[in-house]
């Protein structure tokens, strides 16, 4: 169930938002990220994924977010649990007004096929394929996005 915008407000100033986070990993062992359009984390590159809706179980919200946000449905079942991570922000998708706290459940998606189908200009002004050493490195990936890389 998506709320609207007075609801979702209350509800990001108010409590953690649980969300999935894709760590998609190639067979060159590079990692796909996306550079982000809107608020938080915005204009940096991220990891794909997206928030889990009430009343939606984990595997559903899994479905929905590899569908919307790589193109391509898989299920939970293909990915392995890196864990759960805290990801905390200043800002929040309307504004600056308050913070954001997210409860990010990160899972590893090991792909054997290429994406053709990756959604544009919705979450994500562009993706590319990143080596692991230079996405640590650079600047412009979101230093949450590199936790999943430390372990």
């Amino acid at each position: 169930m998506f709320l609207d915008k007075n609801t979702f407000s209350t509800v990001i100033e108010s409590t953690p938002l649980v969300s999935i986070d894709l760590v998609v990993i190639n067979k060159q062992g590079q990692a796909l990220l996306g550079e982000r359009l809107n608020r938080p984390a915005k204009d940096f590159w991220f990891v794909p994924g997206g928030r889990i809706l009430k009343d939606e179980a984990m595997a559903d919200a899994f479905k929905r977010l590899t569908k919307d946000e790589l193109g391509t449905e898989y299920s939970i079942e293909q990915a392995e649990l890196l864990g759960p991570f805290d990801h905390f922000y200043t800002d929040n998708v309307f504004g600056d007004e308050f913070s954001t706290h997210y409860v990010a459940i990160a899972y590893i998606l090991k792909l054997d096929q290429e994406l053709d189908n990756l959604p544009m200009d919705i979450q994500h002004n562009g993706y590319r394929w990143f080596e692991l050493d230079a996405l640590k490195a650079d600047e412009q990936v979101h230093l949450h996005t590199k936790w999943y890389f430390e372990r």
